[in-house]
């Protein structure tokens, strides 16, 4: 199909973006063929009257986890012994799937066009990049993760993450997860708020330098990247000084840490979601401990800290929300980006360009997608108000485009409860 998109306000995805009036944005199947002025002759084209609604690219969520909703628990429930159960049986193998393709297809209906997932269960995530990709479902782009790598006693271990136990065998979980050839690698690191022992030790070194090293040296080898789990100063330093390209959270750097980063040309993932319910919540809310609520507090003055340092030296730094951790839902990425621009003091305009064309670059899709310019994917959301006025113009989408397919008014399924008190840090 041939689609014309008339009287739409632009925003293109660039850094320095301005509203443009009087484009039309021509598609021909998945592709941008051409942007021209209104006064182009349109007679081949379907026409799709914006109304003088915003268009731009569509959003891209650099953190994912697909197996599960963000609904919050009174009670943490044992992912290990879930997991275990719903891979137990070829059946429940296809329903637990499926459920993730259900979230995936609720990221799209919000706005995303393009997640990267890190830590899933079994390969599901590349199956379901694959199908989606073949037209079997419908989802947004997925760079897809599978299983992480922990160590006995490490975050996600036993869930969605294997348990390496040397070096060797950190070597070895990186070659068996690329016969399901994923898109990237990802190691846990650190523990995290919920899995910290000791009050004031969130985020404690759990994989030596040495299962990071041989884990990094083998995806880079398979021409892989690696993405690393990490709370703390010395995660971030050990990831960084063997090998690792991408730090998901952060914590606070110090000047050795902020030379590390750009002398491996590494960049950070921030992801303020997950950690505001339990470092600013009320606990009978969050149903956090005192001692999560204190860890959690650290986590995230530690995850601002880092992206301000990282913005301050030029490294770059994109985003994502680390769904399904308590409160933090598959259709809240506009929340992301707010709070990028609350807490790290960026424009609203800084904050849409991190998540569309430097989150694209990041992904290593930059030349595939994240902005409107001819030749790119034609992956767009639109807005009825202006987002570089107010980001929360981004939590209402009239239309989502993926790969040249229309979604029109999409519709998806919101927690109240959760809406209620997430709102109150807007």
């Amino acid at each position: 199909m041939k689609y014309a998109y008339v009287n739409g306000i632009v925003l293109n995805g660039h850094e320095d973006m301005k509203p443009q009036k009087n484009l039309v944005i021509l598609t021909k199947d998945d592709k941008i063929i051409d942007i021209v002025e209104k006064t182009f002759d349109m007679t081949e084209y379907e026409i799709v009257n914006l109304e003088g609604a915003y268009i731009m690219p569509g959003l891209i969520n650099m953190h994912v986890h697909l197996p599960a909703s963000g609904k919050p628990k009174k009670k943490q429930s044992d992912v290990k012994k879930l997991v275990k159960l719903v891979t137990s049986h070829a059946l429940l193998r296809k329903v637990s799937q499926k459920l993730c393709e259900n979230y995936a297809k609720m990221e799209l209906l919000s706005g995303v066009t393009t997640l990267r997932t890190v830590g899933g269960i079994l390969d599901y995530d590349t199956r379901i990049r694959d199908r989606i990709l073949s037209g079997e479902a419908i989802g947004p782009r997925i760079v897809a993760g599978n299983m992480a790598i922990s160590v006995e006693g490490g975050h996600m271990a036993g869930s969605l993450a294997y348990i390496a136990k040397s070096a060797d065998e950190a070597r070895d979980y990186v070659r068996q997860i690329a016969k399901d050839h994923p898109d990237i690698i990802k190691l846990m690191i650190t523990g995290g708020v919920l899995d910290a022992k000791v009050k004031g030790e969130p985020g404690e070194l759990k994989m030596p330098g040495e299962y990071v090293k041989a884990a990094c040296d083998e995806a880079h080898r398979l021409g892989l990247k690696v993405a690393a789990h990490v709370e703390s100063p010395e995660g971030v330093r050990v990831a960084l000084e063997n090998g690792v390209d991408t730090i998901e959270h952060g914590a606070k750097p110090d000047d050795t840490i902020l030379e590390l980063f750009q002398k491996r040309q590494a960049c950070l993932i921030t992801t303020l979601s997950p950690a505001i319910p339990y470092a600013l919540f009320e606990r009978e809310v969050s149903h956090a401990s005192e001692m999560e609520q204190y860890n959690g507090k650290i986590v995230f003055d530690g995850i601002v800290a880092c992206a301000k340092a990282c913005l301050k030296n030029h490294i770059p730094v994109g985003l994502g929300t680390d769904t399904g951790c308590p409160f933090i839902t598959h259709y809240d990425m506009w929340r992301e980006i707010h709070y990028f621009h609350k807490y790290c003091g960026v424009s609203n305009t800084f904050a849409l360009y991190t998540a569309t064309l430097l989150n694209a670059k990041l992904a290593g899709l930059g030349d595939i997608t994240g902005s409107i310019d001819v030749g790119k994917c034609a992956d767009f959301i639109v807005t009825k108000d202006n987002p570089l006025d107010d980001l929360q113009a981004l939590r209402h989408i009239e239309m989502v485009v993926a790969r040249g397919q229309m979604i029109k008014n999409p519709k998806v399924k919101k927690l109240k409860d959760v809406e209620s008190q997430l709102d109150q840090f807007v």
